[in-house]
């Protein structure tokens, strides 16, 4: 394809950065719409010659075909909870009474409008149990519209609350909080206002009636949240900014005639160095968790009589990840070499028992009240489907709730967790799941993922479309990288900004300790991110090509230079940095995957993004794929797939993500030479 190119120039400190596609970043223009329908085109044409593409797209849909539950919402005597039956594109909102009454629909998102696709991506139930308020996604975007629906008679009310972004639904008396923006007219690609208004919302009014709670006007580049604890004794407000990874928190002791508007906050920190996440308030104790002295957390709790603060759970070698109060436990999630382990203490921080979980994988506490006697939460592995939990605290007995169907041979496949070392010699653990029995002959072939950012962690999950790769003699490799949160803040700022490439050799080394135990080759190796594993992905194969045979990077963020300047990029600066900056310009400039690109022979590439994500914006892969097929060499292919009326991710339909899933591996079965059965 031969694209225009202009002589387009920006510069950074002194130094000159050609950009010859700037004319990309008009994402809804002619040109780009072109340029998207004709790469869209020749993938299809690539696609379409893999002679078992439809065998695959066959046995991923049979593989996504079993029920599933997710999320389970205490609402007085109703149990709320989503259920897909198997192929619906999107998971519905059942309601029962009690754990033994039959359950029924109450909230269908299949049934919305057919213009695009609708998802729930949040409920949350009024403190009466009167109201639950649900928000929407439409294709996927990360702007969310919120109703409100009666939960007695499950009537729904007039309400519609727009121009919500990345913001909670905090229930406070007979209404609650909400974050929104300006409304954006026109592009809604382009840089939002960066700092939101926090309204308060009363169910059955308009929302030009809701009252200004908070704004800032002086600092436009602060984000910020407004909630009560379950007593509704104390009001909170965190707040962060762009260039740190830490949040201030504020309080404000409600007395009962109280006005919203009137609140004065009292700061409870200083800065915004560490993080501070409220548990719940207890009579005057508040108890958070937080990094402040303690790189793998601590649980600490300030008393509101005197103003002191006391640790009550010390850091150790596990890291806290979350924790909730119920029945006057503290029940807390840890981290152990990214798996999960749960811990009940009580209110003092005395250990009381552990809670036995049905082996190593990832736990994800339900919603949960200080005044619940059982606590809910869903368990998964990796080679079987989530289970909900239900724990009876006072007896110490677990029991499943809500199982999900498997229909494949499960005891089959086995993972087991390895310790490989990085350039550094740092030990980074990496979780391998395989066909048991499989041969170690250094040729099987090896699919690596990564992430290594964000303070996120890697932990045991269940995909089932992981199950077609691995039944075919494939094994999925997940390594623990650096910039993650599994060992806790160190760890997570040993991937950060100016340490960035700790995370690129991490994944390298995961690489080469594959080829190097026999798992595989680089003729048998291909490497998958997504979103800040797509910059792994594209950062990895600029600097290590020879090392995969096939790369797979997902909505990345590929220009390292410009990535704040849309939509909510600037809030990565706090990861990432920012080109403003000299030290971090040069950091970035050396290892961004757009402008890394050199004339070799890279890895047969499927780039894959969505027209509709305004999280990372689509510009990133089409100037990325552009400049790609331009100086590559050699005969392996680099494609361009662009999803059509979907985003970053969120709420895909189950049938998009069939048809995304049966092109990768179509791709990576095709190009590492395997045999599907």
């Amino acid at each position: 394809m031969n694209l225009r190119k202009t002589g387009h120039i920006d510069i950074y400190h002194g130094k000159e950065i050609s950009d010859p596609y700037v004319w990309m970043e008009d994402m809804l223009s002619d040109d780009v719409k072109n340029f998207v329908m004709e790469e869209n085109s020749n993938t299809e044409k690539y696609l379409s010659r893999i002679p078992f593409r439809d065998k695959i797209r066959s046995r991923l849909t049979e593989l996504a075909d079993y029920t599933r539950y997710s999320s389970v919402i205490k609402a007085g005597e109703f149990i709320f909870y989503f259920k897909n039956d198997g192929l619906q594109n999107q998971d519905i909102l059942y309601r029962q009474k009690g754990t033994e009454a039959e359950p029924a629909v109450f909230l269908d998102p299949n049934e919305f409008s057919s213009e695009g696709t609708i998802a729930v991506i949040e409920v949350s139930v009024s403190p009466d149990n009167r109201y639950l308020a649900y928000a929407i996604s439409k294709d996927g975007s990360d702007w969310e519209e919120i109703f409100i629906m009666e939960i007695e008679s499950g009537k729904k009310l007039d309400d519609c609350i727009k121009w919500v972004r990345y913001s909670s639904i905090s229930w406070y008396k007979d209404g609650f909080f909400y974050n929104r923006y300006e409304e954006v007219k026109g592009d809604k690609f382009k840089e939002i206002n960066k700092s939101p208004e926090t309204y308060f919302h009363i169910p059955g009014e308009l929302q030009s009636e809701d009252k200004l709670i908070f704004e800032d006007k002086e600092d436009a580049e602060k984000s910020f949240a407004v909630f009560s604890d379950q007593d509704q004794t104390f009001l909170f407000r965190t707040e962060f900014i762009k260039s740190k990874s830490g949040n201030r928190i504020f309080y404000h002791d409600l007395s009962p005639d109280q006005n919203l508007t009137d609140a004065v906050y009292i700061p409870l920190t200083e800065d915004h160095e560490n993080e501070w996440n409220l548990i719940e308030a207890d009579g005057r104790y508040l108890y958070f968790i937080t990094n402040k002295d303690a790189s793998r957390y601590k649980i600490t709790k300030y008393n509101t009589s005197d103003k002191t603060f006391s640790d009550i759970i010390p850091e150790n070698e596990m890291v806290i990840e979350n924790a909730v109060i119920a029945e006057r436990k503290l029940i807390v999630k840890y981290l152990k070499d990214a798996h999960n382990v749960i811990i009940v203490y009580d209110l003092n921080g005395n250990f009381e028992n552990e809670i036995e979980l049905p082996g190593i994988g990832t736990a994800i506490f339900n919603y949960t009240k200080k005044s619940f006697n059982e606590i809910f939460f869903t368990y998964s592995s990796f080679n079987r489907p989530e289970i909900i939990l239900k724990y009876n605290i006072s007896e110490k007995l677990i029991s499943i709730f809500k199982e999900n169907e498997i229909h494949y041979d499960a005891d089959s496949i086995e993972s087991k967790q390895v310790f490989y070392e990085s350039k550094d010699g740092t030990k980074i653990p990496m979780f391998l799941i395989f066909r048991k029995g499989i041969e170690l002959n250094g040729k099987n072939p090896v699919l690596l993922y990564g992430y290594g950012g964000f303070d996120i962690s890697m932990t045991p999950d269940f995909k089932s479309q992981r199950i077609l790769f691995i039944e075919n003699g494939g094994i999925f490799a997940i390594a623990s990288l650096r910039g993650g949160g599994e060992y806790g803040e160190e760890w997570h700022k040993a991937g950060m900004k100016l340490n960035k490439q700790n995370v690129f050799d991490d994944f390298i080394s995961a690489a080469e300790y594959l080829i190097k135990n026999n798992y595989t080759s680089p003729d048998k190796l291909a490497a998958q991110g997504r979103s800040n594993g797509g910059l792994l992905i594209g950062a990895v194969i600029n600097q290590r090509p020879e090392l995969f045979k096939v790369a797979l990077p997902a909505v990345g963020v590929m220009d390292m230079l410009k990535f704040h300047k849309f939509t909510i990029g600037w809030n990565w600066i706090s990861d990432f940095g920012s080109s403003e900056d000299p030290a971090q310009f040069r950091s970035l400039l050396n290892y961004s995957p757009l402008h890394n690109i050199k004339p070799v022979n890279y890895p047969a590439t499927l780039i894959t993004t969505s027209d509709h994500d305004d999280r990372v914006v689509p510009l990133h892969s089409y100037k990325y794929a552009a400049t790609l097929q331009e100086l590559k060499t050699g005969n392996n292919p680099v494609l361009l797939r662009v999803g059509t009326n979907s985003g970053h991710g969120m709420g895909i339909p189950v049938s998009k993500a069939i048809d995304e899933t049966t092109d990768i591996w179509s791709f990576v079965f095709y190009n590492l030479e395997m045999e599907i059965n």
